[in-house]
């Protein structure tokens, strides 16, 4: 187990302080805001093209999360996306399906769409409150059951400790159970509020090995906001600047308009650059955003998933 409660007290300030205090990134709740309404005044209506919201819509991980869910509406929920995917050929169909972790296997046996992934929400979602041990489990049941991607919540609870050894040891063993697919750490940024914490979480997931950073669970706290994902994407640039490494950036929670899906196509565009324009390293988690899309670049009034 770890050694978080023999730390000396007296010691300078350990390497998880130290990598977020060596930071850069903008951690001024007015700055991010003031920086946010400039940059989206200047480049959000450029971006409001049917080339992007067809780009917007396979960016979309296609989500399912409810109480109610079932094997049965599961099912059909997957199914509109091979519907789909057979009725408009011409068009990209979603990046994923999201469903719970113990809906991975009838996803995989109903999915018939290749290029689209199944992702899993994982780890005791949306809470993060478990054993490690459950939730590693649960996880490696997920992928052995057909999941493409995991998505997990950081244990917020370490966070507001400050346990950041803890915190970090256990994205690293969920990490592990993945092993090559992608890894979404969720930071809960509603729950969190301040730049200063979101970029300290932020930082915390990329080190400890987390492929994309996703903002919020969409449950219980509020879901993504535009400030939040301005951090979070300051911070990816600065971690790719520093490591080489690419880490993919996914707002949640809330997103339902192609207006706002187009918010944060532009602030991944004006932060990361158009090498972050591509579903591999942006991905909007979202139910109803699917349809907005579609009909913003058809025209039509079509509900479609």
């Amino acid at each position: 187990m770890s050694n978080h409660e023999h730390h000396h007290h007296d010691e300078p300030v350990d390497r998880y302080r130290q990598v977020i205090a060596e930071s850069a990134v903008v951690s001024d709740d007015a700055a991010v805001k003031a920086a946010v309404e400039k940059l989206l005044a200047e480049h959000a209506e450029e971006n409001n093209t049917p080339e992007v919201q067809q780009f917007l819509l396979n960016c979309v991980d296609l989500t399912t999360l409810a109480t109610e869910d079932s094997e049965h509406s599961v099912a059909a929920f997957v199914q509109k996306v091979n519907d789909y995917d057979e009725k408009y050929p011409m068009y990209k169909n979603v990046a994923a399906v999201c469903v719970y972790s113990n809906f991975a296997a009838i996803a995989r046996a109903t999915l018939e769409v290749s290029g689209v992934d199944i992702a899993v929400c994982s780890a005791t979602f949306p809470s993060s409150q478990a054993h490690l041990e459950t939730k590693v489990i649960e996880t490696q049941l997920a992928v052995a059951d057909g999941a493409d991607e995991v998505d997990v919540v950081l244990n917020v609870g370490y966070f507001v400790d400050g346990a950041y050894e803890e915190l970090c040891d256990e994205i690293i063993e969920l990490k592990e159970a993945v092993g090559e697919r992608p890894l979404k750490v969720i930071l809960e940024s509603g729950l969190l509020k301040t730049a200063a914490n979101i970029k300290a979480a932020s930082i915390l997931s990329m080190y400890s090995g987390a492929d994309f950073i996703k903002t919020s669970t969409g449950k219980i706290y509020p879901g993504a906001d535009l400030e939040a994902a301005y951090v979070m994407c300051q911070c990816i640039k600065e971690y790719y600047e520093k490591t080489g490494n690419v880490v993919g950036f996914k707002a949640s929670g809330g997103i339902r308009t192609t207006e706002d899906a187009v918010k944060y196509y532009t602030i991944v565009k004006e932060v990361l650059g158009e090498e972050w324009l591509t579903n591999k390293r942006f991905r909007i988690g979202a139910s109803s955003l699917a349809n907005a899309l579609f009909q913003s670049f058809t025209g039509t009034t079509e509900k479609v998933f």
